[in-house]
């Protein structure tokens, strides 16, 4: 069986030479690439490898934030059966050194400046580490006399001899769906990272198995690269668009995706939840300024597009006559124009994973015509193991089991996966790998659920966060962390209260909302711990938690909070690579605000 990922550029270029296999911002316009140019590229970065010396089964290390280059990167490492292995671009020197040592990677490819010195760092660290290749044009160390551009391998790759040529495309037609694709390192909330072992067979399985659940997609689709593409989630992702002949935006800065998404006006995209979050608290923030006719207007849409979209929609069924012919007229008048505020006028999907998402925005956007598709998966899964199908979904669940992957819910409520998908077992850690898996060959995925009267999987909660008070009760934090992130004050939360006699939270405020609020009701304040200590802006977010917990139990419910001024962050340990916090650095480093708060 041929590989999928090995295939790709060459079949596509073979049948739509001239068509667009992706578009790049790094350079701050839009900058286009054809199927044709790809190859090119790709044979030319594959061959340039060979020179360098890497051989089938090496590993390569990336260190970037998105870009073409990353892409580029891993079909030519694809077509040397050589594998490579993204790291997150905000990781420390320490973080790129534990991988680049774990893996034996002899060559690092870098985005930027900042890149680049962490790895001449990493390097001192790194014995087996000989190259830097960089993506952008640095300046480079006074005594670094290897360090070679990512122009410069290709330049070297086009100039290569009949013989390397040879030899890359003997490489590419002995792969294997046995050979490793990539190693994809957990961040993890606790411990050191783990690398997931995703053999081609898994991306094989991958395409083979969304092509027969996502059915409204084609090649008329355009997706933006948004997640990191070390992200599995965005990775497989961004694969699959390629695959299925979508063209793919790559956004370079996260922090710009809002005026990405409005320039390229995509049809799908993959996020997490809480893109979908602040999008929801910004509309919300819009519709609450509305008086008089247009608030009724847009209270009226949001029923109607709620009863033809989730009663009607939704289960498969026609809507009747009168229904639809008001939810075209709102759709036309009032939807379609927060759909072009966004820059998703001709949406299509939405896939949405990493975290639980309030079943309140989900419905919100439903309603509006907005297809937020949950799912759930993890590394160790390439990704997807349950979302929603076309129509019978569930809101407030993940989702049905994809096609051949086997799901099962085993002791204390864990969800247990088997399938195609699966990676082989964690790199160089074959205990880890063991407590991986049950006995028969089951992988442990760390979550609780249970599956509905459906058949569809709900997600409880993550086992490993779930804590219990010291009156017994036990409280799964995310529900209540994903409750307060419907709210626009709120930007980030740790829920606390493990041996505890209720339950707290260490809140981070959304900033500028907070500053814009102090603004309206004349708050006078000097700095940003001034602002979060007023007794005002205290009694408000306490009003608006008591609003949203509102449908907790009692003993669930967050009895005292305390604000920060500064946010988590990756950089400061706080967040793993994938913004799920990490819950004993919190502990820890909050330990005198959590102890006040229990005084």
């Amino acid at each position: 069986m041929s590989n999928i990922l090995t295939d790709l550029i060459s079949k596509n270029a073979g049948s739509h030479p001239s068509r667009e296999a992706f578009r790049d911002n790094t350079s701050g316009s839009w900058v286009s690439t054809t199927w044709t140019e790809l190859q090119q590229q790709r044979d030319n970065a594959a061959c340039g490898l060979e020179i360098l010396g890497v051989k089938e089964f090496d590993n390569i290390t990336v260190f970037s934030a998105n870009r073409a280059e990353i892409l580029i990167t891993d079909f030519a490492a694809y077509a040397n059966r050589a594998v490579p292995i993204s790291i997150y671009s905000t990781s420390t020197a320490s973080q790129v050194a534990y991988i680049v040592n774990d893996s034996s990677a002899r060559i690092i490819m870098v985005g930027d400046q900042t890149q680049y010195e962490k790895a001449r760092e990493a390097m001192k660290e790194c014995p087996n580490l000989r190259q830097i290749i960089t993506f952008d044009k640095v300046r480079l160390q006074p005594e670094d006399k290897t360090t070679i551009s990512f122009a410069d391998l290709l330049e070297l790759g086009s100039k290569a001899s009949e013989g390397c040529r040879a030899e890359v495309k003997k490489r590419t037609s002995e792969a294997t769906a046995d050979d490793i694709a990539t190693i994809i390192y957990t961040s993890g909330t606790t411990g050191e990272p783990k690398g997931a072992v995703l053999p081609h067979s898994c991306f094989n399985a991958v395409v083979r198995i969304h092509d027969e659940r996502l059915t409204m997609l084609s090649d008329k689709d355009t997706s933006i690269c948004f997640l990191p593409l070390c992200h599995i989630f965005e990775k497989a992702w961004t694969y699959y668009c390629l695959h299925r002949l979508m063209l793919v935006g790559i956004n370079n800065d996260p922090r710009e995706i809002q005026h990405t998404v409005k320039d390229f006006h995509p049809t799908c995209m993959c996020s997490v939840p809480r893109f979908w979050e602040k999008v929801y608290a910004a509309v919300q923030e819009h519709l609450a300024d509305m008086s008089g006719f247009k608030s009724w207007l847009v209270s009226r849409a949001l029923k109607v597009g709620r009863r033809r979209n989730l009663d009607y929609a939704r289960l498969g069924r026609k809507a009747p006559f009168w229904l639809e012919l008001q939810y075209r007229f709102f759709n036309n008048r009032v939807f379609a124009a927060l759909r072009h505020v966004i820059g998703i006028e001709n949406g299509n999907i939405f896939p949405t994973a990493g975290a639980p998402l309030s079943s309140t925005i989900v419905e919100f956007f439903h309603s509006c015509g907005i297809n937020v598709l949950i799912g759930y998966g993890l590394s160790e899964t390439t990704a997807t193991v349950s979302c929603y199908p076309t129509v019978n979904y569930e809101i407030g669940t993940i989702g049905t089991a994809m096609p051949d992957v086997d799901v099962k819910i085993g002791e204390n409520n864990e969800i247990l996966v088997k399938g195609p998908t699966v990676m082989r077992g964690y790199y160089n850690k074959p205990e880890a790998t063991a407590e991986a898996f049950t006995a028969d060959g089951w992988f442990r995925t760390g979550d609780a659920g249970r599956f509905d009267a459906t058949g569809a999987l709900v997600l409880t909660e993550r086992i490993k966060d779930l804590f219990k008070t010291s009156n017994g009760k036990y409280i799964a934090p995310q529900a209540l962390e994903s409750r307060l992130g419907e709210d626009k004050y709120i930007e980030q939360v740790a829920v606390i209260g493990d041996q505890r006699k209720y339950v707290t939270a260490i809140i981070i405020p959304a900033f500028e909302a907070l500053k814009e609020y102090a603004r309206k009701k004349h708050i006078q304040y000097h700095n940003m711990e001034e602002l979060i200590r007023n007794a005002d802006i205290r009694k408000m977010i306490q009003e608006r938690i008591d609003r949203l917990q509102a449908n907790f139990a009692s003993f669930e419910q967050i009895k005292k909070f305390t604000l920060l001024p500064k946010e988590f962050t990756m950089e400061a340990g706080e967040l793993t690579n994938t913004l799920k916090i990490r819950r004993p650095v919190i502990n820890n480093r909050y330990a005198s605000e959590i102890e006040a708060m229990y005084a």
